[in-house]
């Protein structure tokens, strides 16, 4: 039977590879693809991740092959990212506990994401969050997304992310008690090595910061709490972890293996790897 992947990008631009990585195996095993954003906005690679003579500064080397780039190039721009799922109109936002008529408010959203969602995500057999210095913006933090993703784990299915897409992971939290969902777990994700000390650019506005505006690594390793762990596996060239239902990828190098791990867990029960 066809597997249906869900795929979350940010609209303030996503890496070229960590998409048409995970994307190639799909494609090849013959899923059917759908793509969705923060706010039905079409997403967009960022500029470098199309460049192969891009220096990543803190590798001194490119980290983007021709072939890579010809690949990425050519998916954004095609007609299958037009129209993405608007995860804003999909999914309600939790209201302030200031707003009038709070708890009728709070019930309702509450119905909203409980069986309707359940029931809109069923027919999807894993989610994947696309890393990128955009998911910092609209991805991270992004209760809507945080939802999602609480909906994916509690149906039982494989939840996908890269780079700073890892980090909806860590913050994705039930509300009763605001334990991160990969407490316990064994995850990868952008070391600190890997951190930018400038540049840090996105698409759809003006602002670049320097820095990160946390280090993704330091959030990790709080978040797998005493009984799970993070993994940077810096000085080695691939860093992917899988701890069912969660498969995780560090960084750009790590796209194409996260992807054929994501295969392996939908075809032949894949649960741990990498740890």
């Amino acid at each position: 039977m066809t597997k249906k992947i869900l795929v979350l990008l940010s609209e303030y631009g996503y890496w070229g590879e960590e998409l048409v990585g995970p994307l190639s195996h799909f494609d090849q095993r013959g899923y059917e693809v759908v793509f969705a954003t923060p706010n039905g906005r079409r997403p967009h690679a960022l500029p470098p991740s199309l460049q192969p003579d891009f220096i990543d500064p803190p590798l001194g080397r490119s980290v983007v092959t021709e072939e890579v780039a010809k690949l990425a190039r050519e998916v954004d721009t095609a007609a299958r990212l037009d129209n993405p799922l608007n995860i804003a109109e999909w999914i309600p936002d939790r209201p302030y506990t200031s707003e009038d008529d709070y708890l009728r408010k709070l019930e309702a959203y509450n119905r909203a994401i409980g069986d309707p969602l359940a029931e809109a995500i069923a027919e999807y057999d894993a989610l994947l969050v696309v890393g990128g210095s955009g998911p910092i913006v609209d991805l991270a933090n992004n209760g809507r997304v945080h939802d999602l993703i609480l909906a994916f784990l509690r149906a039982d299915k494989v939840i996908g992310a890269e780079c700073y897409g890892v980090a909806c992971l860590a913050f994705a939290r039930d509300w009763e008690d605001r334990r991160s969902i990969i407490w316990g777990k064994h995850v990868t994700g952008h070391c600190k090595e890997y951190d930018y000390k400038d540049g840090t650019g996105f698409l759809n506005t003006d602002f670049n910061m320097g820095p990160p505006p946390y280090p993704l690594e330091y959030i990790l390793r709080d978040a797998t709490g005493p009984d799970g762990a993070y993994h940077g596996n810096f000085g080695k060239e691939v860093s992917v972890v899988v701890d069912y239902p969660f498969v995780t990828g560090r960084s750009t190098p790590d796209s194409f293996r996260t992807g054929e791990k994501m295969v392996e867990m939908l075809e032949h029960g894949l649960r741990r790897y990498g740890w």
